[in-house]
């Protein structure tokens, strides 16, 4: 329900900037992405992902903290502060997306598929 909700968080941010993904997994405590180059330093993109997954979780009612919201306050954060990154050639991102692709299945999840995500060439 939850990895549901943030992908189409996802989606709608990759639909109305027009960046690529070419890989993702959404796992009960962290996402992983292989995308396109953004036309903005990665610590902004990150930034702005996690703010349309997060308006995703509040407007379908799920998000994980909402019971700690203050009337007139914005929810708690349910990320982490900062991100992990990989700037990746172009004979890497082939092995990035496979990682991506295998990590739910380590975790014992099903494979994941999304719409905002599109085939490498």
């Amino acid at each position: 329900m939850h990895a549901r909700a943030v992908a189409r968080g996802l989606a709608g941010y990759f639909q109305r900037t027009g960046l690529t993904a070419w890989a993702s997994a959404i796992l009960p405590d962290h996402v992983h992405l292989v995308t396109g180059k953004p036309a903005m330093k990665v610590e902004q993109l990150v930034i702005q992902l996690k703010g349309d997954a997060t308006r995703a979780l509040e407007r379908e009612g799920i998000h994980p903290l909402s019971s700690y919201k203050v009337d007139g306050d914005r929810l708690p954060k349910c990320w982490v502060r900062g991100q992990w990154k990989v700037f990746l050639d172009s004979q890497d991102v082939p092995r990035a997306i496979r990682y991506v692709e295998k990590n739910p299945l380590e975790e014992g999840k099903k494979k994941q598929q999304w719409s905002f995500v599109s085939a490498y060439q």
